[in-house]
């Protein structure tokens, strides 16, 4: 593959602008123009660079197994010094509603909102309505709110993660949006960008029960598991719309049930979240989505911890 191939492969996995790769390179947009053109030749050191980022992009990049398993002890180590996150977190307001601020905008931001952060705050904790923004970007910021406040009551009654709790989720994400919230989905469907298979939808109800139980087998692997059922409720593709943001609000429900931070997956890494979440789907090899959800979960203890 060439580097402008490369090049054209990361902007387009990774949503940046010209300028933006530029500026990851060290470059001007001007330099990066002429290597996506083969009118020049990148040094030693920008190929380096590209390289390490075309792997990154295209679920190429290898994590060694003694990396990966040295940010899990991290993470359990923070763990330990947690008695209950999740009472911690609805005791202290400023932490549980800056949680609600960067799930909501971040999780929102992936699937396409052109809210900004700020307009988020406005419309979660204002009531503002938003002339500039669309009736409905305002009300998946609400009704994202709403599931997580669900998702965090349901927890701390010590309930159990299961089919009826994913199907209330998306009951109330996509409340007064569409009609057919908290119904799975009765047509194929596809991913767009990727050449992953979604499931045939009349097996979506008992691949949906299996996936169910499967919430109930206790891993020493937490992070292993965590990843393994992502990646397989987003293959199944359950729902007509909202299977990403209740993918992501599951992962925070398991994160919460293990004593764990949240999973805070930003919009900016939305790039290496599916390349590696494909992956996971395509090859049943979820090491670089695991490394990626420790990096998330990381970030939701600097939310917990006022980092």
């Amino acid at each position: 593959m060439t580097i402008s191939q490369k090049l054209q492969l990361i902007q387009k996995m990774s949503g940046l602008s010209q300028e933006e790769m530029g500026l990851r390179f060290g470059v001007s947009f001007v330099t990066l123009n002429r290597w996506m053109n083969d009118r020049a030749v990148p040094r030693a050191g920008a190929l380096a660079k590209i390289d390490e980022l075309y792997k990154e992009y295209s679920g190429e990049k290898f994590i060694p197994e003694t990396v990966l398993e040295a940010k899990k002890a991290h993470i359990f180590g923070k763990q330990k010094a947690h008695r209950n996150i999740l009472k911690e977190i609805l005791a202290n307001p400023d932490v549980r509603d800056q949680l609600y601020l960067s799930l909501t905008f971040h999780s929102n931001k992936i699937e396409g909102s052109t809210m900004s952060e700020g307009d988020t705050a406005a419309v979660l904790f204002r009531n503002a309505s938003l002339p500039n923004r669309t009736l409905i970007e305002q009300l998946e910021a609400k009704n994202h709110q709403a599931a997580l406040q669900y998702l965090f009551a349901y927890l701390q009654d010590e309930q159990p993660l299961n089919e009826e709790l994913i199907l209330k989720l998306h009951s109330i994400l996509i409340n007064a949006i569409r009609e057919d919230a908290g119904q799975y989905r009765y047509h194929a469907v596809r991913i767009l960008g990727t050449y992953v298979p979604t499931a045939n939808y009349l097996k979506i109800p008992d691949l949906m029960k299996e996936l169910g139980r499967d919430f109930k087998r206790e891993g020493k692997d937490v992070m292993a598991q965590m990843t393994g059922i992502h990646a397989r409720f987003e293959k199944i593709h359950p729902f007509g719309d909202g299977n990403g943001r209740v993918g992501r609000l599951m992962m925070i429900a398991m994160a919460l049930r293990s004593n764990l931070a949240p999973v805070v997956i930003r919009s900016g890494n939305k790039g290496l979240y599916m390349a590696y979440l494909n992956k996971a789907q395509m090859t049943a090899d979820t090491s670089l989505l695991e490394d990626f959800v420790c990096d998330a979960i990381l970030d939701g203890y600097s939310i917990v911890e006022r980092e």
